[in-house]
């Protein structure tokens, strides 16, 4: 990855925050300039799209071009924002009616090796799950997730996250 064209969609990614939800159309443009300096295939550029489009409430413009991201090797040629892809695309998937299709997606990511994402891994699982009315499951993961964060009872709620899930059985 080129370095410079990174911190410039950094710098652009910085101003998200402050602008007006009027300015989606301007914010979604600076994006794609930037994207437009990379091949059009690129994974990259395909991502940082797709990322635009969902930020601006855009979950259905988003959703085929996170699959085409992925499809195209982002996680070969980013790991972390291949996982990033697989949790945003589970999130619009949710938003769009299909959150069977986020399940899938993330499920597998609960294997992957650990990294600052895992909280967010779990945090979108438990949001499908619950859609998907499976919310003793989705408040598991939520719990398990917060559990090594709290300073006291971390053994015992992750018990009780546990028997969450070994009650169905």
């Amino acid at each position: 990855m080129d370095q410079d064209w990174e911190d410039r969609v950094a710098a652009v990614w910085a101003t998200f925050e402050a602008r007006p939800e009027a300015d989606a159309d301007a914010f979604r443009a600076a994006v794609d300039a930037l994207a437009d300096e990379l091949p059009a295939d690129s994974p990259l550029g395909l991502f940082e799209r797709a990322c635009a489009w969902d930020s601006t409430g855009h979950s259905d413009r988003a959703v085929p071009l996170y699959r085409e991201a992925l499809a195209r090797g982002l996680g070969e040629v980013s790991p972390y924002k291949g996982r990033r892809a697989k949790i945003q695309l589970s999130s619009s998937l949710r938003n769009t009616g299909h959150p069977e299709e986020g399940v899938k997606l993330l499920s597998p990511e609960l294997l992957a090796p650990s990294d600052e994402l895992d909280d967010a891994v779990r945090a979108t699982l438990a949001l499908c799950l619950s859609s998907m009315g499976r919310d003793r499951e989705g408040l598991s993961l939520v719990l398990g997730a917060l559990a090594p964060h709290l300073p006291r009872y971390q053994r015992s709620m992750a018990a009780y996250a546990r028997a969450l899930v070994e009650s169905e059985d």
